[in-house]
């Protein structure tokens, strides 16, 4: 008959204390991830709105003065001689709307690109109609950089960023669950980081595929968005496999830390960047997450000004992932070598 075991052995054998441990990081990944999305998103508050203003000064002034005491001091107001230039600095995305005040009427025009993002748009436009309407004027809105038909709100180049991160760290991750999170020599680390090519490949032209040719969310320009998403997977895919190698299992937790818990919020996607606290407006921007949907954003909606050093912090992120890698890889198998 089989001897009694107590509750507590079993209990110990049951469940290892490294699983505790994991079970914990997941919990915290979990209450991480909570404060950073409510954080992020509770209470969206203007900063750093650029806003034009044209019009004779003595109708401008007051008007200015009002959206400043509306916002706060967090606008930043350029007055400008022509309607033509305020156009010019939209389209370029220099200025984020711009008051084109009647100086021989009361109703204005509110110049907005809601291209550059939707909330934005309603942010300003809210702004300037309670400004207007302190002033017993009222407004007419002009969107300079619409919407394509297809992409609701803008949103969908944020969710393809998403997709293609999101696949990226799980091909990594599978990889890593199924052969071991570190390789064993560096000879396999350079093969595992080849066998992402051809998956970032294929995964950058479906993305385009799906929501250019299949859906018509962003279109007219196919060959770019598959160039981006095939960055953005590989910088996923790297960054991932350099934290396994670095932490084995628990490098799959510290990808979600950056990649959903830390990047998603921070990505400029349901509120801009101006509209975000100061956290997640700083990193947004340097996290392949916030860099692949502002690339997006500028190659399809302004002609891809300034969309270059965003694909190049995705670049980065990649290498980075790839000389981690490699690194840690040779320097572990000779450390092993000269143990043995």
């Amino acid at each position: 008959m089989a001897e009694d075991v107590s509750f507590t052995a079993e209990l110990k054998d049951a469940i290892a204390p490294r699983t505790v441990l994991l079970v914990l990081g997941v919990l915290a990944l979990q209450l991480g991830f909570v404060a950073s999305y409510v954080g992020a998103f509770h209470h969206p508050t203007a900063h750093d709105l650029r806003v034009g203003i044209v019009g004779p000064s003595s109708i401008t002034a007051r008007v200015e003065q009002q959206l400043k005491d509306s916002v706060g001091d967090e606008v930043s107001v350029t007055r400008l001689q022509q309607r033509a230039t305020a156009v010019e600095q939209i389209r370029q995305d220099r200025l984020h709307a711009a008051l084109v005040v009647d100086s021989g009427g009361t109703t204005d025009e509110l110049l907005v690109a809601s291209g550059g993002g939707s909330s934005l748009v309603s942010a300003v436009q809210q702004a300037a109609e309670q400004a207007e309407a302190e002033q017993q004027r009222s407004l007419t809105t002009t969107d300079l950089v619409p919407l394509q038909s297809g992409d609701a709100r803008g949103l969908s180049g944020f969710y393809l960023t998403i997709g293609w991160l999101v696949g990226g760290y799980l091909m990594a991750s599978l990889l890593g669950v199924a052969r071991g999170s570190r390789p064993a020599n560096p000879r396999r680390a350079v093969i595992r980081l080849l066998a992402q090519l051809p998956y970032a490949a294929a995964a950058g032209l479906g993305g385009a595929l799906v929501v250019d040719q299949w859906l018509g969310a962003l279109t007219g320009h196919f060959w770019a968005l598959a160039g981006t998403g095939t960055l953005l997977v590989l910088a996923a895919a790297t960054v991932t496999t350099a934290l396994q190698v670095l932490c084995g299992t628990l490098g799959i937790g510290l990808a979600v830390l950056v990649f959903v818990v830390l990047g998603n919020p921070s990505a400029g996607g349901a509120f801009g960047w101006p509209l975000l606290p100061w956290l997640w407006r700083t990193i947004g921007p340097w996290l392949p997450n916030g860099a692949g949907t502002e690339a997006l954003r500028r190659t399809v909606y302004f002609a891809g000004r300034d969309a270059g050093g965003y694909l190049l912090v995705i670049a980065l992120w990649a290498a980075v992932g790839v000389v981690v890698t490699l690194a840690v890889s040779r320097w572990r198998h000779s450390r092993e070598a000269v143990a043995a």
